[in-house]
C-alpha cells in the first residue's frame, strides 16, 4: 500500500475496500445483538429480580469505562508490519468475545452470567473501539460519513440476523423456547453459539482483507521526548477538581445513606470517585514533572477535549441513556404490559420475550436501509438536522409503546427507533472524527465512548430507583423517560459546531 501518513490527505477508496474495512461491524453487532436482546432475559430465568435488571447490568459500562480509553490510547501507539495498527485489538477482542458467548448461556447462576457479561462485553470493546478510528485512519473527511454509514449497515444487518435467531431456531428448526425454572432454553443457547463463529469469521474477514497505511515514527509516538510539553492547566487546577469530585462523591454517598436511597445509587458515587481519583493521582505526577506518564496523558487530554466533542458529549449522553433504557427494560415492559405476564416459565412471558428479539430484529433491519439513506439525507440538509430528524423518530417510537395493546403495532413504533439508531452510529462519529487530531484518533474515540458509558451508568443507577419509587414498578415507563431523553439529544444536537460543515460554507464563500 502506498505511504500515507495519518496527518496527510488519504486518497478515496473504492467501495468494495470500504465494505471490506467495514464488514468486521458485522460480526459484531452479533455479539451486541444477542446480548441485548436476551441478557435481561437470561438473569431473569436464573433468578434474577426484574427490579435488580438495572444493577445487574452495570458490568457492561462499568468495563467500558476502563477497557474503550485504554484500549484507543494503545491502538494510537501500536504497529506491527503484518498485523498493522488497529487490527491487532480487532482479532484479539473477537477470539476473547466468541468465547464469551459460548459461555454465557451456559451459566449455572446469576452471578456467573454477570460475570460473563462483564467478559463479553470488555472483549467487544476490544474489537469495536479501533474500528471507529479506522474510519479515521483510513478515510478522508469527504468519505467518512459513508464509512460510518458503512459500519451501521453492517451494525444492522447483523443484528437482524443475530436479535432474530431464537426465534427462528423455535420456529424454523424446533428447538424448545421454555425450559424449566433456572435453565436457558435451547433456542437461546444455539443463538448464542451461531453468534460466536458469526462474530470471529466476520471480524477476521477485516483483519485479513484490509491493509492499513504504514505510519510515520511520530504517528506511533505522538508525544516526542525532545519536544516541550504544552501545559494549559496547572498541577494545582487537576488537584482542586479532583478534590471537589472526591467531595461531591462522599456528600452524595452520605445522602444516600441518610435518606436510605436505593443501593444501586451507590455506584453513581463510585464513579464519580473514580474521576475524582483521577484527576487528583494525575496532579502528583504533574507536580513531580512526570506530564509524559501514559496515565497523565489520558487525564491531560480527557481535561482539554476539542469543543465539537465537548458539544457532542451531551447529545451522546442523552441518545444512550435511552437506549440503555431500551435494551434493560423492553422485555419488562413489553411482556407485563402487553402479553399480561411476569412469570419467565409461563409461554405467555416467553412468546412476549420472542417477540422482543424479533422487535429488536426489526428495528436494526430498518437501521441498516437508513443508514444508505442518511449520508444523502445529510447533504441535502446538514448532519446536525439530520440527527436531530433521526432521533426525534426515535424518541416518539419509544413513547408510543405504551399506547399500543396489540403487539403487532410495536413493529411501527420499531421504524423509528432504527431510523435513530442508524443516525447515532454514524452522524456524531462523523462530526467528531473531523474535529480531532489524527494522531490521537483512537484514543479520543474511546475517550468519546465515556459519553456512551457514563448514561449508561446513571441509566443502571436511577431507572431502577424511579421506576420503583415513583411509577409502582411500571417498567413501561423507562420507555417513555428514554424517549423524551432521546428527543432532547436531537435538540442539543443543533448546537453542535460540525467542523465540516463550517468548511463547506466557507468554500462556497
Amino acid at each position: 500500500m502506498e505511504k500515507v501518513s495519518l496527518t496527510s490527505e488519504k486518497p478515496k477508496l473504492s467501495f468494495w475496500q470500504i465494505w471490506n474495512m467495514s464488514f468486521g461491524f458485522l460480526g459484531i453487532q452479533f455479539g451486541f445483538a444477542l446480548q441485548n436482546a436476551n441478557t435481561s432475559r437470561i438473569f431473569e430465568t436464573l433468578g434474577g429480580d426484574t427490579k435488580n435488571l438495572a444493577f445487574y447490568w452495570l458490568a457492561a459500562p462499568v468495563t467500558g469505562l476502563l477497557v474503550q480509553p485504554l484500549i484507543g490510547y494503545y491502538s494510537d501507539r501500536t504497529w506491527h508490519p503484518k498485523w498493522g495498527r488497529r487490527r491487532p485489538f480487532f482479532a484479539i477482542g473477537a477470539l476473547l468475545a466468541s468465547i464469551a458467548l459460548i459461555i454465557m448461556p451456559n451459566s449455572p447462576s446469576l452471578w456467573i452470567a454477570i460475570g460473563m457479561l462483564w467478559i463479553m462485553d470488555g472483549s467487544i470493546n476490544i474489537s469495536m473501539e479501533p474500528f471507529r478510528a479506522f474510519v479515521g485512519d483510513m478515510l478522508p473527511p469527504s468519505q467518512r460519513t459513508a464509512g460510518f454509514a458503512m459500519q451501521s449497515f453492517f451494525i444492522g444487518i447483523g443484528a437482524v440476523v443475530a436479535s432474530a435467531l431464537p426465534w427462528m431456531f423455535t420456529n424454523w428448526v424446533g428447538l424448545s423456547n421454555t425450559a424449566v425454572a433456572g435453565e436457558i432454553p435451547e433456542s437461546v443457547k444455539w443463538s448464542f453459539y451461531v453468534g460466536a463463529f458469526a462474530f470471529f469469521a466476520a471480524v477476521m474477514w477485516t483483519v485479513l482483507s484490509t491493509k492499513e497505511y504504514p505510519p510515520d515514527k511520530e504517528d506511533i509516538n505522538p508525544e516526542k521526548k525532545d519536544e516541550p510539553i504544552q501545559i494549559k492547566f496547572a498541577p494545582e487546577v487537576y488537584m482542586k477538581i479532583g478534590l471537589a469530585l472526591l467531595a461531591v462523591a462522599a456528600l452524595l454517598t452520605i445522602w444516600f445513606y441518610t435518606q436510605q436511597l436505593d443501593p444501586q445509587l451507590y455506584v453513581l458515587c463510585g464513579v464519580i470517585s473514580v474521576f475524582g481519583l483521577s484527576y487528583f493521582i494525575a496532579s502528583l505526577f504533574m507536580k513531580k514533572n512526570l506530564y509524559r506518564n501514559g496515565f497523565v496523558q489520558i487525564v491531560r487530554d480527557f481535561q482539554n477535549m476539542p469543543k465539537t466533542m465537548i458539544q457532542l458529549a451531551f447529545v451522546q449522553f442523552f441518545s444512550w441513556f435511552a437506549l440503555f433504557a431500551m435494551w434493560i427494560y423492553t422485555t419488562s415492559a413489553v411482556t407485563s404490559h402487553i402479553y399480561l405476564s411476569t412469570d419467565t416459565t409461563s409461554l405467555a412471558y416467553n412468546e412476549g420475550a420472542d417477540w422482543v428479539s424479533l422487535l429488536f430484529s426489526g428495528y436494526n433491519g430498518i437501521a441498516a436501509i437508513a443508514a444508505l439513506v442518511l449520508p444523502y439525507l445529510a447533504k441535502l440538509t446538514s448532519r446536525r438536522i439530520t440527527h436531530l430528524m433521526a432521533l426525534t423518530c426515535g424518541g416518539l417510537g419509544l413513547i408510543s409503546f405504551y399506547f399500543i395493546s396489540d403487539p403487532d403495532w410495536l413493529i411501527l413504533s420499531m421504524v423509528g427507533v432504527g431510523i435513530a439508531w442508524a443516525s447515532i452510529l454514524s452522524v456524531p462519529y462523523a462530526m467528531l472524527s473531523s474535529a480531532l487530531p489524527a494522531k490521537k484518533m483512537g484514543y479520543y474515540m474511546g475517550i468519546f465512548n465515556f459519553f456512551i458509558v457514563i448514561p449508561q451508568i446513571v441509566a443502571a443507577s436511577v431507572l431502577g430507583f424511579m421506576i420503583s419509587t415513583f411509577f409502582d414498578s411500571e417498567f413501561i415507563y423507562a420507555l417513555i423517560i428514554g424517549g423524551i431523553s432521546m428527543i432532547l439529544a436531537g435538540l442539543l444536537c443543533l448546537g453542535v459546531n460540525d467542523e465540516d460543515e463550517v468548511s463547506m460554507k466557507e468554500n462556497a464563500i
